[in-house]
């Protein structure tokens, strides 16, 4: 399994840069500049100057090269200095936002715990529902809790999270008055006053996130269950006297959580692109309406910063997710 890991991790170093040359020469191809938010009674010599302090009066390789040595060496050390309060990152280079003149990972990491907060809480609120249903529905094939589980599913899947958002926000927060239809960030949970109206203004963000969680992850859970639960070495188990809870929590689940591995760990980076959406209904200061904000004032850096740490993401839970198979099923072996 170590050699399997290393050897993953090598092959993971020219797939991200490969990833990362794409992002960067598809978005340089987009029109785009820099000076467009800078009021037109600058000059157009002071222009050129602040386009050559940025780095743009330099050629597209040496860009790239620039970009990916602070992506991969400077800026995990502000990670770093952010959870542990060092100063490795002092003093370096950085990647700096156009529109906000900072750089591009400050903005990120004041910006993560919101991100995390309703991300986070959604996901595995969405796996702790989705897990039971899929095991229950494949159990009780054509029972009426699996018909009812099915019709769920089916409408998580269709309605789309910027019809769900505001829908709860009319129901909860317009009609009943129930909850907040604005998220606070700036909130500080400091007693149980704090912690209460914090829980409150999770519940819609959380539940609309959810709702598209709990559907992908109970129909695959569910058609993985109906596919073990058939199998040969289930009726020798039931043949040999083992209980039914021992039948299906032991030898069915296991064998049948491989694949839906696959979809947990490949969900998390998913999650994080439908948070996008989510964050401008409630109006969380996240990641995704950092993303949108850049998209919209055509700030480069950060759309190539946060558009990569989705493809990190992608590439890092893929090789969890392979992890994971051998410790599920003995058989795998990749070694």
């Amino acid at each position: 399994m170590l050699t399997y890991i290393i050897r993953r991790l090598l092959l993971a170093i020219p797939t991200l840069l490969f990833i990362a040359a794409c992002i960067f020469l598809l978005l340089n191809l987009a029109p785009n500049d820099p000076m467009a938010q800078v009021p037109m009674t600058i000059p157009p010599d002071v222009k050129e100057k602040m386009r050559e302090a940025l780095g743009l009066g330099q050629p597209l390789h040496v860009q790239f090269l620039k970009w990916v040595i602070q992506f991969f060496w400077v800026e995990p050390q502000v990670f770093f200095d952010y959870l542990f309060n060092t100063s490795f990152s002092e003093g370096k280079q950085r990647i700096f936002s156009w529109q906000t003149r900072s750089p591009v990972m400050d903005i990120v990491v004041q910006r993560l715990p919101q991100t995390l907060w309703v991300v986070g809480m959604s996901y595995i609120v969405g796996i702790l529902i989705a897990l039971p249903i899929g095991i229950y529905s494949a159990y009780r094939q054509y029972s009426v809790f699996d018909q009812v589980g099915t019709f769920v599913t089916m409408v998580g899947y269709s309605v789309p999270p910027f019809f769900s958002g505001v829908f709860v926000i009319v129901l909860f927060s317009v009609q009943l008055g129930w909850l907040p239809s604005v998220y606070d960030t700036l909130h500080e949970v400091v007693d149980w006053e704090t912690f209460k109206y914090q829980f409150r203004q999770m519940i819609m963000p959380v539940m609309v996130l959810a709702l598209q969680t709990t559907a992908q992850i109970s129909r695959f859970m569910r058609s993985s269950m109906l596919d073990n639960l058939n199998q040969d070495y289930v009726r020798t188990a039931r043949a040999k006297g083992l209980s039914e809870w021992t039948v299906v929590a032991i030898h069915v689940l296991r064998n049948s959580m491989i694949p839906v591995v696959t979809v947990i760990a490949l969900g998390i980076p998913s999650i994080f692109g439908g948070a996008i959406i989510t964050e401008q209904v409630f109006k969380v200061n996240g990641i995704g309406q950092q993303l949108i904000n850049a998209i919209y004032a055509n700030d480069l850096p950060t759309v190539q910063t946060i558009t990569f740490m989705f493809a990190v993401l992608i590439v890092v839970f893929n090789l969890i997710a392979d992890i994971l198979y051998g410790i599920l099923d003995p058989r795998i072996r990749y070694d």
